[in-house]
Parts: structure tokens; sequence; C-alpha cells
């Protein structure tokens, strides 16, 4: 008998006013997830980063969201009330923002930030709390954690940002992790670095990852299976291994645009959008 899915949804739309009536920017997307690594790609405003706000319900007024299931683990997100819902955040599905550093308070330590995120969820004595915290940025590959506690975020450099919003997502062990391009800030090393880091944070507590990111190449590489958005609908979807033999026009229109290490083509090609129906 296989576990049930850790994630469920089916027909997720969300839509914002405007003038000529309500746009929908997530068109009836569904998907399962496991204890898996979900890729979700496509180009701005596809959808992406609103599928994973819609997933902890952060979709506000005047905007809406509404879907025919979305449980996690067996609970169904859309029968929760505000508060129950604030409860899971962070201690059960954990989210970092695109640019995470700038996600940080600017007026708080690292150490008492990365605190609050577990005091919120869990009743620990300050002993515990501090050793906790120490122990998550030793495991986010900080050296002289002690020391970076008593830092503010702008005492701290970029790659050091992210890895701390990484230990202030995970310290409460969640069971689902959504990526929002957590590393399009930084250098092609230090996003390796970053990436790695997250990879081997999931695999070692069997969680689930959504990783969303408009870097196909970079998505193949560290998921499992990937979701292809386009215009708030999922186009395509294949394992990562399989991403280069994609059949989908748009999907082959985005592989062929970027750019490879032994570049023989005199430019880039760009997408024909005409190549597929509703464009």
């Amino acid at each position: 008998m296989s576990p049930s899915p850790l994630l469920e949804l089916e027909n997720l739309r969300v839509s914002f006013p405007t003038p000529k009536g309500r746009i929908e920017v997530v068109k009836g997307l569904s998907f399962t997830l496991g204890r898996e690594r979900l890729g979700i790609v496509g180009e701005s405003g596809s959808g992406k980063s609103m599928t994973g706000r819609a997933l902890l319900r952060l979709v506000r007024t005047p905007g809406a969201q509404v879907a025919d299931r979305m449980v996690f683990d067996g609970i169904d997100l859309q029968r929760l009330s505000e508060r129950k819902m604030r409860e899971l955040r962070g201690a059960r599905i954990s989210m970092i923002m695109q640019d995470p550093k700038f996600s940080l308070n600017p007026v708080m330590t690292i150490g008492a930030q990365i605190a609050e995120a577990l005091k919120t969820h869990e009743k620990l004595a300050r002993r515990d709390i501090r050793a906790r915290v120490l122990e998550m940025l030793e495991a986010v590959r900080i050296n002289d954690p002690e020391r970076v506690m008593e830092l503010y975020p702008h005492e701290v450099s970029g790659g050091m940002g992210q890895r701390v919003m990484i230990a202030m997502m995970l310290i409460p062990r969640p069971d689902l992790l959504i990526a929002d391009e957590p590393t399009s800030a930084l250098d092609v090393s230090v996003q390796a670095q970053v990436l790695d880091l997250i990879d081997e944070l999931v695999r070692d507590k069997g969680m689930g990852l959504i990783l969303i990111s408009h870097d196909l190449n970079l998505v193949a590489r560290y998921c499992d299976r990937i979701l292809v958005m386009h215009a708030g609908e999922v186009v395509e979807s294949c394992a990562a291994a399989d991403l280069q033999n994609a059949t989908h026009p748009y999907t082959r229109g985005l592989l062929a645009a970027v750019p490879r290490m032994e570049e023989t083509r005199a430019e880039l090609p760009t997408l024909d959008r005409s190549a597929w129906s509703g464009t």
C-alpha cells in the first residue's frame, strides 16, 4: 500500500480585480506531492509564486483563491480558521520568499529572529532555544554561530543572509518547504552552496520540497519532478531526468533559449508564442 500524499491540490484558482473584471493568475492548477522534490518553472508572471502563497493561504483581499481540494497531510487547509492556519504556517509548512535576506527584520539580531520562529510554535526553556538556534546555524554551515547570532541583517553577506533565512524556516522542523527562487540574487558559486544545503536538509529530514524557479537546468538538477507553468496553467509535467525530452512547444522554447557553455549560435532564439494554442 503506497503512502498517502503529503499535499493534494485540485483545481486551484487565484484571481485579482482589474478595471475590466477579475483576472485569473492561476487557472485550475492540480497536483499531488509526496515526500519528494517538485520543481515549478516558468517565466515571470506565470503564476509560480502565487501558487506557493496560495498553499499557505497568503492571498489577501482583493485577491481571491478557491480550490476544489487543498489537503495537507489529511488536513483540509480551506476549512482551517485563520488562527489554526497561523499555527500550521512555519511549524509544518515553511516558505522561503524571493530575496530572503530582505525578508529579515533589520532591527532584530539574527539570533533573536531565528529564536522567534521557534518560540512561535514550541514552548522551550531559554537555554534549549539557544541550543537549537546554534545547532541550526551550524547545520546551514555558518562558522562561529555564537558571533553571528549577535549580528544584525545589514552586517551579514548576501549568502549568509540566505543561510539565516533557511535556518529560520527549518528550525521548526516542517514537513514541507516551499522555496520561491531562494537564490535568485546570488552569484553562481554561492547559489550552488545554498541549493546543496537545502537539498541536503530536505533529504536528511525526509521533507517535501517545492522549488519555484525560472531556471530549468537548476530545477532539473535538484528536483524529482517538474511542472512547467505558462499564463497560470501547467502546460507540461515530467520527471526531472526527462526534461530535455519535453514535447510541449513552450517547454521546448524555454530550453532552446538557455545559453550553452559551448555556445555556437549567433543569437539565442526567442519563444514563438503562436506555436501553441491559447496565446
